[in-house]
């Protein structure tokens, strides 16, 4: 007999190992901290301009058997002026996780259906002008609705949820494989902090042709039981006069540079799907895809 229920902090554990289950799915080698996961349910410290904005959040569980197969956690926004437009008296299932049926793990699919229907109920009670579902977790790149999640997908359009948004492609490639950068007489690279890392620019005749930025914090003892040696590309911008000419490879060799130095042996990225001509560059330079990811869903029943 499946029970929805509020979370307890009894539940960290279990919990914990269903939002690791969900991650490892989507980035190889990656797990956080029973701590990070509840900090994460009364704050989410990534998002500064967002995370104010949230008036209520709940966490509700599903347990089957005494033991916890299901999770959500939803978000209802503000409806005052300082709230974004988009964000503003809104409902959102920021995550929903569900162990798939096993057969030591029986008749999951009915406790996540159920789980679902106690999410509904909660976004109709809150009365939000819109109710959106999402699946990001405190985990690097696991964001969107991954693909390697068919059956949390399932369970969002049997309730009515659409895909309305962007389509991402996370891409990783080993550091190790990453292009060498070859001299060029006359440029220089500085190195700064950047708006998502460090920068490294590239300069030539005192005029900056182009940066990369890179994030080697994603790691975080405290946050990550286990992410060493990964990091992400937050920019890489090209002059648009010199796009596709081959300074896009080069910046990108000096990261790997920077990141052998600072024991970084992955490196992520994330573009558009429809990006074809920046995913064929990242391509070139060493990237292979690891997953898409579909941003943005509506509650939208027929």
């Amino acid at each position: 007999m499946s029970l929805v229920r509020p979370f307890r902090r009894d539940d960290r554990d279990q919990l914990t190992e269903l939002v690791n289950a969900h991650a490892a799915a989507v980035v190889p080698g990656v797990s956080v901290s029973v701590n990070t996961v509840l900090s994460s349910l009364e704050r989410q410290p990534d998002e500064c301009v967002t995370d104010p904005w949230v008036a209520e959040r709940v966490t509700l569980v599903a347990e089957l058997r005494r033991h916890l197969v299901a999770a959500a956690h939803l978000l209802r926004y503000r409806s005052d002026a300082e709230v974004g437009a988009d964000f503003r008296d809104a409902g959102e299932i920021t995550w929903f996780l569900w162990h798939p049926p096993a057969s030591f793990r029986p008749g999951t699919d009915k406790a996540a259906d159920l789980l679902m229907a106690a999410c509904l109920a909660q976004l109709a009670r809150w009365q939000v002008r819109v109710s959106r579902a999402s699946g990001d977790l405190p985990a690097p790149a696991v964001y969107g609705l991954p693909r390697n999640w068919p059956h949390v997908r399932s369970v969002y359009e049997r309730a009515g949820f659409r895909h309305t948004g962007p389509t991402e492609v996370i891409l990783i490639a080993q550091v190790s494989e990453l292009p060498r950068p070859e001299p060029r007489p006359g440029v220089t690279v500085e190195r700064t902090v950047g708006e998502c890392g460090t920068r490294l620019t590239a300069c030539e005749a005192g005029q900056r042709v182009g940066f990369v930025e890179v994030d080697t914090s994603l790691a975080r003892p405290e946050r990550q039981a286990r992410a060493a040696g990964l990091a992400d590309v937050g920019n890489l911008h090209v002059d648009p006069a010199r796009y596709g000419s081959g300074w896009e490879q080069w910046l990108l060799g000096h990261a790997a540079d920077w990141l052998r130095l600072s024991g970084v042996d992955r490196l992520l990225a994330y573009e558009p799907a429809e990006d074809h001509t920046r995913l064929a560059l990242l391509r070139t330079a060493g990237f292979r895809e690891l997953t898409r990811t579909d941003r943005g869903w509506e509650h939208r029943p027929r």
